[in-house]
């Protein structure tokens, strides 16, 4: 195993230099396995077909990656199934994956870097839904050119702190893209998503620069603003959201 050095990119994806990230937590980036993965492991992925699910290649080509975010990275789609089959230590499908198999999830860079660091992996269903593919193309869109955190290291912090996951995974800069992703491509979100929109209009997902330096007791007072607020307005989502896809009840008391 290469040793990761201190001004070295932090392998949880999050754009942040080792030191300034993970350097004293390595525990939370190990536990999957993920320090011993290897090229070969890595190229067990990259070496998957692209697919053409859905709208997916569609929204690819209809998107300048480079002049929206700066960066030189792509996106490519591989199947969700094919690449669970993999079981890379013992990987679980993803939150996003629904009981319709519409679901996707953005890979880790960290498994995908080292035999291709020019691409970002994003592996969906054969069903996808076109509101679950912009959700996770909104993730590579945010990681590239907005809070630069990667979908799924907010894991440890949210435990940390007791609060749900999804107000750290969604900043605001993601609500952004996700906005952004909607009005271009013309597409309903899901009830889920729609919640996300509305809390990005109404300015309550918390920004990224607070989530990325970690500043616990303003992480928890926002995310205990944006429960409130959802108690207050469950009237008004509910009435959003109430004939959309993954519509199950009101959301008051449930996580976002």
């Amino acid at each position: 195993m290469r040793k990761i050095g201190r001004n070295d990119p932090c392998p949880c994806g999050s754009g942040k230099k080792f030191k300034k990230c993970h350097l004293g937590r390595e525990d939370e980036l190990f536990s999957d396995g993920m320090a011993e993965f290897s090229e070969e492991q890595s190229k067990r992925i990259t070496e998957l077909p692209e697919v053409d699910y859905g709208r997916c290649q569609e929204i690819l080509q209809a998107l300048d990656i480079k002049a929206l975010t700066g960066r030189s990275e792509g996106i490519r789609f591989i199947d969700l199934k094919t690449y669970h089959g993999l079981e890379l230590f013992g990987q679980s499908p993803p939150s996003g994956e629904g009981k319709k198999g519409e679901g996707g999830v953005v890979v880790n860079i960290y498994k995908t870097s080292k035999s291709d660091p020019h691409n970002i992996y994003i592996a969906i269903s054969s069903g996808i839904s076109d509101s679950a593919l912009i959700h996770e193309v909104a993730h590579v869109l945010d990681y590239l050119g907005g809070s630069g955190l990667m979908p799924g290291i907010v894991k440890p912090l949210s435990f940390e702190l007791g609060i749900p996951v999804e107000h750290l995974e969604h900043p605001n800069e993601y609500g952004c893209w996700l906005e952004y992703l909607r009005e271009k491509f013309k597409i309903q979100l899901d009830a889920d998503d729609t919640i996300i929109s509305y809390l990005y209009q109404h300015k309550m997902l918390i920004p990224g620069e607070i989530i990325q330096r970690q500043d616990t007791q303003l992480i928890k007072s926002k995310s205990t603003q944006i429960l409130k607020f959802l108690s207050n307005k469950s009237a008004e989502i509910d009435s959003l959201i109430c004939e959309l896809p993954g519509y199950i009840g009101s959301r008051v008391g449930k996580d976002h």
